[in-house]
């Protein structure tokens, strides 16, 4: 029977040989292993989320999903000292609106998306949702995905500052 010390380690340590299907990237050493921690899964990367912005263009609409109430989300609070939510819809990011994702209700508020999205197509629109890192951002890709719409990435947030400077500025 093995320790609980020794079961402890068996779950964050694997066998070189075993490391082949792992998703994270990892470091070997040895018979021992480090995963390095990566982009939200969903998060479209870097490369493809440029291509994304300039195929869309003017088109393009950015949906920020953080919560302007940071007691209710405080890490909404470390990415807006980046980031302002104040911003949307201005001219530091003309092609923004803030719309948070609700967690109680797995939702957002799609009629604050009404004039970008008719301008950009319809539900057919180029739509970047973000939130500070890309969790919530996914969620909000989901739900838009079940309402209809088709063309939806998830761009991370500004905790990414390779992701947030293909968009951050839109």
């Amino acid at each position: 029977m093995l320790s609980l010390l020794a079961a402890s380690r068996l779950a964050f340590v694997l066998p070189s040989q075993r490391l082949a299907h792992v998703a994270p990237p990892l470091l070997r050493a040895g018979s021992r292993a480090i995963a390095i921690m990566g982009r939200k899964p969903g998060v479209l990367e870097p490369e493809d989320l440029a291509a994304f912005v300039e195929t869309a263009g003017e088109k393009l609409v950015v949906v920020d999903v953080r919560n302007p109430d940071f007691s209710i989300e405080p890490g909404d609070g470390k990415s807006n000292e980046k980031a302002p939510l104040s911003d949307c819809g201005t001219s530091a990011r003309p092609r923004a609106v803030n719309a948070p994702f609700d967690r109680t209700s797995d939702s957002l508020d799609l009629s604050k998306l009404d004039a970008l999205v008719e301008a950009g197509g319809g539900k057919a629109a180029p739509i970047i949702t973000h939130c500070g890192g890309g969790g919530r951002g996914q969620k909000a890709k989901d739900y838009l995905d079940s309402q209809g719409f088709t063309n939806v990435v998830n761009g991370g947030g500004p905790e990414d500052n390779e992701c947030w400077a293909c968009f951050g500025t839109k």
